[in-house]
């Protein structure tokens, strides 16, 4: 009987589901233990897209894009890691998984990680949605949670509000400007930095780094072309000197014979 006990705790395994939906920018997480309906998420990959039809008929129609997930002792999945078993892997600075500030220059480390392929021992996965269903998910599909910080670099700016070069960015960054008060109590507010934002005093700067990149290419030319000609100028007289030593010892030579 315990052997049958624990081999019935090994054989159903329960995995939580993060799901979130881009569109609305709500989430929510459900927690599963039927092994019928995880078997749809069984040895799928990372960027798979699954159907959740058998999940239940609220969700049918639904496409879910799996994006990662944790196992039961917590370690991540890692996206190009062709196996479900967990590995141990000699990260560097870049790699996901790998916390490199504080380290040394060049420094690198083993770590775990799960491979990217789903298996029983996934305990979190995160999903998103990638088709709708017919029926709406309370609290996923329903509700609409606004975007507090909007994107801050001035060409993806211009993509969300569908902009033209020639418009200003900075007119469509109040949308996201938040009030709030500060610790003193003053009422102040807040927006985006834009980044790579070009207005006339960047192109003054760039115009700038050019001109004097243009002059100082100018100078080296000039400085190498005043080297070259002094050094023809020591060897021209470095070869007149020796013609004229030659010369002496020549006639020295034939003064002695003489």
């Amino acid at each position: 009987e315990v052997e049958g006990g624990l081999l019935n705790r090994r054989s159903s395994s329960t995995m939580k589901l993060n799901i979130a939906n881009p569109t609305t920018g709500a989430q929510k997480k459900i927690e599963i233990n039927d092994d019928n309906k995880l078997r749809l998420f069984y040895d799928k990959r990372i960027s798979a897209e699954v159907e959740g039809d058998e999940l239940g008929d609220e969700w049918k129609g639904y496409v879910f894009k799996i994006m990662g997930g944790n196992d039961k002792q917590g370690f991540g999945m890692k996206q190009g890691v062709m196996t479900n078993q967990r590995v141990f892997l000699l990260m560097s600075k870049g790699s996901s998984g790998f916390r490199a500030h504080g380290r040394r220059k060049g420094e690198r480390r083993r770590k775990a990680c799960r491979g990217c392929i789903v298996s029983q021992e996934i305990s979190v996965l995160n999903l998103i949605i990638v088709k709708q269903g017919d029926a709406d998910i309370p609290g996923l599909t329903d509700t609409e949670i606004p975007r507090m910080r909007g994107p801050k670099r001035a060409s993806k700016i211009r993509k969300l509000f569908a902009l033209t070069k020639e418009d200003d960015v900075r007119q469509y960054v109040n949308t996201y400007r938040r009030e709030f008060e500060s610790k003193t109590g003053k009422k102040k507010s807040k927006a985006p930095k834009i980044q790579r934002l070009v207005t006339p005093l960047v192109l003054k700067r760039k115009n700038a780094r050019i001109a004097a990149k243009k002059a100082k290419q100018a100078t080296s030319k000039a400085e190498a072309a005043e080297y070259h000609k002094l050094l023809a100028l020591r060897l021209r007289e470095q070869r007149e000197r020796r013609s004229e030593s030659l010369a002496k010892r020549r006639a020295s030579s034939v003064a002695k014979k003489a």
